[in-house]
């Protein structure tokens, strides 16, 4: 075998090595049942890009405290809804972590199959990668009380096992 052929042939070895590594990789993620976009309220490098994303994009509406809006659970006069409290006291944790994902993503009206769904909360899909996404949403959930992000973590295992 010459040093051309056997080098090609290594190669060759190496990447079928890798694409099979990184196919089981996946494989063992989906058949585990790890959600695509799980977050991380444990991960400060995570936590600090979130913060910037909250602060920059989320805290005009959602408050910097993640207050919320007065009255966030009645129409205003142009009958939509204020921004929700993402604190205790709001609903965001009563969601898991893949359809809090999309509705940022890929705002309400699409997550419901409502596109005549009125709300002021836009779709990010081109604003912010999914990276940021997971992190803005990691950072507020960092911000539960322990016993709500059990319960949040309860609704995510109950979401993957459909």
């Amino acid at each position: 075998m010459t040093q051309t052929h056997s080098t090609r042939w290594t190669g060759g070895a190496l990447l079928a090595l890798l694409v099979l590594i990184g196919t089981s990789f996946w494989w063992m993620r989906q058949a585990s049942g790890a959600a695509a976009h799980a977050f991380q309220p444990d991960n400060p490098t995570v936590l600090a890009l979130g913060k910037r994303v909250y602060q920059a994009q989320c805290a005009s509406c959602h408050g910097a405290q993640l207050q919320g809006q007065v009255n966030w659970r009645e129409r205003g006069p142009d009958g939509l809804l204020p921004a929700p409290p993402h604190d205790a006291s709001g609903h965001t944790w009563h969601h898991p972590d893949e359809q809090l994902f999309a509705i940022v993503k890929y705002g309400i009206p699409r997550v419901i199959n409502k596109p005549e769904y009125r709300t002021l909360m836009p779709a990010y899909e081109g604003v912010l990668s999914d990276e940021e996404i997971v992190a803005v949403l990691s950072w507020i959930k960092s911000h539960w009380a322990p016993e709500i992000r059990e319960r949040h973590d309860a609704i995510n295992a109950q979401a993957q096992q459909r």
